[in-house]
């Protein structure tokens, strides 16, 4: 175990739990070489034929969807489970990270503001508008402690209710007649030529495919564009919880308001209780607040040392994390204030997946551009820095684009950064982001039947800003193009 304090380079203090790399590897040692089967040749039948195909309904796959629809394009999305929204709903990421800046200004907008708008007021829980960069010091302590407020600063970074927001991005999707397809895994991409034209994937109707002109890859791990064969990058930033994965989950019954005034109001008491914990649970997670006082949120204990791509490794933190919950549940009941009456709620359905692939594209954002302010000519979004130390930065476009790959696009957690931008390039309003000009991209370049690597950026800009999206550069007045409707058959 060790801690990861917040920093100018992220934003919770947290602790990271390494597994012993002797057993794992010892376990991989005991794995038999079982040899290959080969599978034999046999036809698939096409599901679908689209303008843009969105594999993943996540927090990217959703924007992409509906941006590239709202465009005239014709989409199909696959989501492998029974909802949207990814990890902001069953995978319990329900803290909804900083969406103002440092000085308390919207920038994450576009479909982020429109889904959030969406929810009912009894479904959000955060600081009001008007208290946005506040640095007053009561109110930041205030915020603090409900995940609202850093360095000193409030912010907008709410928490929501899961199945509202699931909800929300299902009707959002439909409205734009969006053809949506649950319980499909995507297996392969389907290439032409060496370029992505669609995807076969699984589900209990078999095996089958969609065709498509552009692809969009929101699967968080580069599924797709890792089996096209274009490069990617693994490397992690050990120090940061971006790596780690969990299975997060919700305790019922609680009264969070006696909680934060037991860790506000005693803080040595507190200390007490968090060393105690370590000690009889070892892997140990304090919890945060949701959108109700009477539910609570773990999204840990944080563990390293896993690969997001080996099931072995996945089903081993799903066992974990699993019987931490209980554990937690039980010394929670015994020893913490306002969790008397605690009880196990719900564990997420997806699997805490931070990091496993990211793409080699066109352009890449790093620690370098954090102090520079640099705006790019193909921006396409802007993120908060990760400290009023540092200025907003710009997305690029390229960031979404493979080196050599055609025919498909990257958004979410997996797009073109380094290890320490994806700290916060990961989370979910910046997923949306990407998510929104992918989409939208990917509708351009179907459109004009060019590969997406070679669209009009001043044309994507001016849809994005049609579309709410907040970008640096808007008055630069990028050129105006009308979209036409994507008719065209596919050749």
């Amino acid at each position: 175990m060790k801690p990861v304090e917040g920093s100018d380079e992220r934003i919770l203090t947290s602790e990271i739990f390494g597994i012993e790399i002797a057993d794992r590897e010892s376990d991989k040692a005991d794995r038999k070489d079982l040899g290959i089967l080969r599978e034999p040749a046999r036809d698939v039948p096409v599901y679908r034929e689209c303008d843009v195909l969105v594999v993943g309904g996540g927090p990217s796959g959703t924007a992409a969807a509906v941006a590239a629809a709202r465009l005239g394009a014709e989409v199909v999305l696959l989501e492998r489970y029974n909802h949207l929204g990814g990890l902001s709903t069953g995978g319990l990421v329900i803290w909804i990270d900083r969406m103002t800046d440092w000085s308390g200004k919207l920038v994450i907008r576009g479909f982020a503001e429109e889904i959030m708008d969406r929810l009912p007021r009894e479904a959000v829980a955060g600081p009001a508008r008007k208290d946005w960069g506040s640095r007053d010091a009561a109110s930041a302590a205030h915020w603090g402690q409900r995940t609202a407020a850093f360095h000193g600063i409030v912010t907008w970074s709410p928490t929501v209710d899961p199945e509202r927001l699931k909800l929300a991005s299902q009707e959002i999707v439909l409205e734009q007649k969006v053809r949506l397809a649950f319980h499909c895994w995507a297996a392969l991409p389907l290439l032409e030529d060496g370029k992505v034209r669609g995807a076969f994937f699984e589900s209990k109707a078999g095996r089958q495919a969609v065709r498509a002109k552009v692809v969009v890859d929101a699967t968080g791990d580069g599924d797709l564009f890792a089996r096209a064969g274009a490069a990617y990058e693994s490397d992690i930033e050990a120090a940061d919880i971006h790596h780690c994965m969990n299975t997060a989950w919700l305790l019922g019954g609680v009264d969070m308001a006696r909680w934060i005034e037991f860790r506000a109001g005693q803080p040595e008491q507190f200390a007490q209780f968090m060393a105690r914990g370590r000690e009889e649970l070892r892997a140990f997670e304090r919890p945060f607040v949701s959108w109700r006082n009477d539910i609570a949120l773990f999204m840990g204990p944080r563990q390293s040392g896993f690969s997001a791509l080996e099931v072995d490794d996945q089903t081993e933190v799903e066992i974990r994390s699993h019987r931490l919950m209980a554990l937690h549940l039980d010394f929670y009941r015994a020893h913490a204030p306002g969790f008397e009456n605690a009880f196990l709620f719900l564990s997420a359905p997806q699997l805490g997946v931070r990091h496993a692939r990211r793409l080699s594209g066109l352009a890449r954002i790093t620690r370098a551009q954090w102090p520079s302010a640099k705006v790019f000519d193909d921006e396409i979004g802007v993120t908060p820095s990760v400290s009023p130390k540092f200025p907003n930065i710009s997305i690029p476009y390229g960031s979404l684009v493979p080196e050599k790959l055609d025919g498909l696009l990257a958004c979410g957690r997996h797009i073109a950064c380094d290890p320490n931008s994806h700290g916060f390039m990961r989370e979910i309003p910046q997923c949306w982001i990407t998510g929104q000009a992918a989409g939208a991209a990917a509708a351009l370049a179907a459109n004009r039947g060019v590969e997406p690597r070679a669209i009009d950026i001043g044309a994507l800009q001016s849809a994005l800003l049609h579309q709410g999206v907040y970008l640096n550069n808007a008055g630069k007045e990028p050129c105006r193009t009308e979209a036409r409707h994507l008719s065209a058959p596919i050749t």
